[in-house]
């Protein structure tokens, strides 16, 4: 008798609960965003003139680290490398270099072998990796 009192029961619970489905909602209508074509710019942007002969902007910068220096180019010239001087190897930091031509202003060097023509990114002047 218990068996079949938990049995009535289990089918009573199971059926409650198929009973109670929620209807899905009713259809809403969503409104597709609606882009303008990509190759078409109501107002396309303007080309600036470049003039190579230009001096650089000036910069307002006191004393960087060397992960916020620009990075220096290899510069091939025509010159011998007595001409130019070495870079000040800064204690503690490797492949980082103080500038010979301005003072307190480290340059990072990593990838450069020694004795390479390095372009100094605050002055334009080319001073020898160390």
């Amino acid at each position: 008798m218990k068996f079949l009192l938990s049995l009535a029961l289990l089918t009573a619970l199971f059926v409650s609960s198929c009973s109670d489905v929620d209807e899905p909602p009713s259809r809403v209508r969503q409104h597709v965003a609606r882009y303008p074509a990509a190759g078409h710019e109501e107002y396309p942007p303007q080309q600036q003139p470049f003039n190579p002969n230009a001096p650089p902007p000036p910069e307002n910068v006191a004393r960087e680290e060397a992960s916020a220096a620009p990075a220096p180019t290899a510069v091939p010239t025509k010159t011998e490398k007595g001409d130019h001087p070495y870079g000040i190897p800064v204690p503690g930091k490797a492949h980082v270099v103080e500038s010979p031509f301005s003072p307190g202003k480290y340059v990072d060097v990593e990838g450069f072998p020694p004795g390479t023509e390095v372009k100094d990114p605050y002055t334009g002047k080319i001073f020898l990796v160390p």
